[in-house]
């Protein structure tokens, strides 16, 4: 799995329509809907940068990032002193997850699941997520689906011309419907376009696996909603967001 080192410089100009305080208010309903209140202890899986950490520590939850780019966590810092917050930062990858103590919650967003290298890793990191959660806690993570991998994602080309950076971003998509990306990332710095370039792949896998891996877990499955909304998935949904509440270390 990459670290993003080059991606990481301009993650947050190239992914400026995400609106992350939206994004949080989704993610707070369903936390609250099912339990979760303020003050909570919620682990930011594949946090990035911690856009989405900070927002959430904003609305009262005790945040935990994780990630494997130190790049993104350097960021994510920057972020946590400028907003005046505390919290807990972690370099690991997802798959050796290792918390001091337990939490209440998790999420996992912007299909980062799919950037694991195997299905075998993403079923380890849901095992992982179990191994710290508290019972009765929730895991909020959202995947891209095969339809997205094939139909959106494909053989195709995009271009981002944002200020003082220009990329292209290429798939190829594989017979397993995994799609290798490449990026081209121009910066300008002092009048100049510098370029570096970043490749990594993404996976997708049936809807039924992640259910499996989530009961091998001892997570029950309370909801599979459409990415940003309460809608049931559909044949054409790009993003799917589970719901899962975790049902083992029972109180005796």
């Amino acid at each position: 799995m990459s670290e993003y080192n080059a991606f990481a410089e301009v993650y947050d100009r190239l992914t400026g329509n995400i609106e992350y305080s939206k994004r949080a208010e989704f993610i707070r309903t369903l936390l609250k809907r099912n339990g979760v209140k303020d003050g909570a202890i919620v682990l930011d899986l594949a946090c990035g940068t911690g856009s989405l950490t900070v927002e959430l520590a904003k609305s009262g939850y005790d945040m935990i990032g994780v990630d494997s780019s130190p790049m993104m966590l350097s960021q994510a810092q920057d972020k946590m002193y400028d907003n005046e917050l505390s919290m807990l930062f972690l370099c690991q990858s997802m798959t050796e997850l290792d918390l001091f103590g337990t939490i209440d919650a998790a999420i996992c967003t912007l299909d980062s699941l799919n950037h694991l290298d195997t299905p075998e890793e993403i079923r380890e990191t849901i095992s992982k997520v179990g191994l710290f959660m508290n019972h009765g806690g929730i895991f909020i993570f959202d995947v891209n689906t095969i339809y997205k991998h094939r139909e959106i994602l494909g053989n195709n080309t995009f271009v981002y011309d944002c200020d003082e950076v220009y990329c292209v971003w290429q798939n190829q998509l594989n017979a397993d419907n995994s799609v290798d990306i490449s990026l081209d990332i121009f910066e300008l710095d002092d009048g100049v376009y510098y370029r570096e370039s970043e490749g990594f792949k993404e996976i997708a896998c049936p809807i039924e696996d992640y259910k499996t891996w989530l009961k091998e877990a001892d997570f029950e499955v309370i909801d599979i909603y459409d990415e940003m909304t309460f809608n049931p998935l559909c044949d054409t949904t790009q993003r799917a967001v589970f719901v899962a509440k975790y049902n083992g270390k029972a109180e005796e």
